[in-house]
C-alpha cells in the first residue's frame, strides 16, 4: 500500500529538493526506494557512514551503529541495510505486538489496534531509514517480556531502546511500576495467611532483587552521555543540539493556534494541522483511558512521559511521526464500539496518510 501512494504522490505532488535523499549507485529498484530515507534518514545513513557530524548529536548512536555494523551484509549499500533493519523490527514489532495485546484483550481488540496502527497517518516512517520501527520493537518486545516474567531480557532491550530514542529510557519507571504491580497481585492471591507487614516486607525483597535487570535500561542513554561527555564536552548536547528552553504544554497548543491561523495554505499548512490535532489527539486518548481504565497503567506511564517529553522543546514538531509510539493511543481507539467511527477513522486516516506520504517522498517536511 505504501509503494502504491509513493507512486500516487510523485505524480501529483511537484518535487523539490529538500532534504531529499539520493545515492551514487544507480538500478530502477534502488532509486525507488531513495525516498525512504528523506530528512533524518540521511543523518543517519551519514552517522553510520561518517561519525556524527555537526548538529547530528540529536540523534541516538544505536540506529546507525546497527547499520554500520550490518553493513557488509548488504553490499555496502547504507540505504538497503537501513531499510532491511526497519523491515524486519516491523515485521518482528507486529508479532510481539499481537502476543502483547492478546495478554488482555479479545481477538476484535487485537485486530482493530493493529489495523489503526497500520493506518495511521505517519505508518509510512515504520517502511523508512528511521528509527520508528526498531524503536517499535523494542518497546513492545520489553513489555512483553516484562509481562511474561523475564526481566532480563527486558531490561537488556530497554537499554537498547534508550540507545536508539531518549523516550526509549522512559521504559525504566514504566517497567518498575509493572514489576510492582505484578508481586502486588501474586502476593495478595497467594499469600493471604500473611500478616499484612510481613507481606509488605515479602513484596519489596522480591521487588529488589527482580528489579536489577530493569535498572539496565537507563544505561543507553547514560552510555551516550558519557561518549558526548568525553569527545564533545557536553553529555546533553543531544538536548542542546534542539533546544535550550523548556516550553509547557498551554503554551504549545496556544502556539498552534496562531499558526493555523495565520499560516498560508500550503504543505506547510498540512503539516501544522497534522502537528496539532496529533497532539490533541493523543492528549484526548490519555485521558480517555484512564477514565474507561482500558489500558494499564505502566502502559499509560510510558505513553504519557513520551508525549509530554517532546512537547517541552515548544512544538508539537514530529509528533505525528512519534504518536506511532504511543501503542495504547490505538488500543483505547479500538475500544470505541460507534459503527460510523469505525467507518469514518479508516477513511480520514488513509487520505491523510496518502497526503503524508505524497509530501514527504517529493521533499516536504511531514514529521
Amino acid at each position: 500500500m505504501i509503494a502504491v501512494f509513493i507512486a500516487i504522490g510523485q505524480r501529483i505532488i511537484p518535487a523539490t529538493t529538500n532534504c531529499v535523499y539520493t545515492e551514487n549507485f544507480s538500478s530502477t529498484v534502488s532509486r525507488f526506494l531513495w525516498n525512504r530515507a528523506n530528512f533524518d534518514g540521511m543523518h543517519y545513513i551519514s552517522i553510520s557512514r561518517n561519525g556524527y557530524g555537526p548538529f547530528q548529536q540529536a540523534f541516538f548512536p544505536f540506529y546507525p551503529d546497527l547499520i554500520r555494523w550490518l553493513n557488509p551484509l548488504f553490499g555496502g549499500l547504507h540505504l538497503i541495510t537501513g531499510l532491511a533493519i526497519s523491515w524486519l523490527s516491523f515485521f518482528l514489532s507486529l508479532i510481539f505486538f499481537y502476543k502483547l495485546l492478546l495478554l488482555d484483550y479479545k481477538q476484535k481488540i487485537v485486530n482493530r489496534t493493529i489495523f489503526y496502527l497500520l493506518i495511521f497517518p505517519t505508518a509510512f516512517f515504520f517502511s523508512a531509514v528511521y528509527t520508528e520501527s526498531l524503536f517499535f520493537f523494542l518497546v513492545i518486545a520489553a513489555f512483553y517480556f516484562a509481562r511474561t516474567k523475564q526481566w532480563w531480557l527486558a531490561g537488556i532491550l530497554g537499554l537498547l531502546a534508550s540507545g536508539t530514542r531518549l523516550v526509549g529510557v522512559f521504559l525504566f519507571p514504566a517497567l518498575l511500576y509493572e514489576l510492582y504491580y505484578q508481586l502486588k497481585v501474586s502476593k495478595s492471591v497467594n499469600s493471604l495467611a500473611l500478616k499484612i507487614q510481613d507481606n509488605f516486607y515479602v513484596l519489596i525483597r522480591e521487588f529488589s532483587k527482580l528489579a536489577i535487570p530493569i535498572f539496565l535500561i537507563p544505561l543507553g542513554l547514560l552510555f551516550y552521555m558519557l561518549w558526548l561527555g568525553v569527545n564533545y564536552h557536553d553529555p546533553l548536547m543531544f538536548i542542546h543540539a534542539q533546544s535550550d528552553k523548556i516550553i509547557l504544554l498551554y503554551q504549545v497548543c496556544y502556539r498552534y493556534l496562531k499558526m493555523v491561523a495565520t499560516t498560508r495554505i500550503n504543505p506547510l499548512y498540512f503539516t501544522v494541522w497534522l502537528e496539532l490535532s496529533t497532539g490533541l489527539l493523543f492528549l484526548f486518548l490519555t485521558f480517555w483511558g484512564i477514565y474507561k481504565k482500558t489500558i494499564r497503567l505502566s502502559y499509560l506511564i510510558f505513553m504519557v512521559l513520551a508525549y509530554l517529553a517532546p512537547t517541552t522543546t515548544g512544538t508539537f514538531v514530529s509528533l505525528p511521526r512519534f504518536a506511532l509510539l504511543f501503542f495504547p493511543g490505538f488500543i483505547v481507539l479500538a475500544h470505541i464500539e460507534s459503527k460510523y467511527f469505525r467507518l469514518i477513522y479508516p477513511i480520514i486516516s488513509l487520505i491523510l496518510l496518502l497526503l503524508a506520504v505524497s509530501f514527504f517522498v517529493q521533499g516536504y517536511f511531514v514529521s
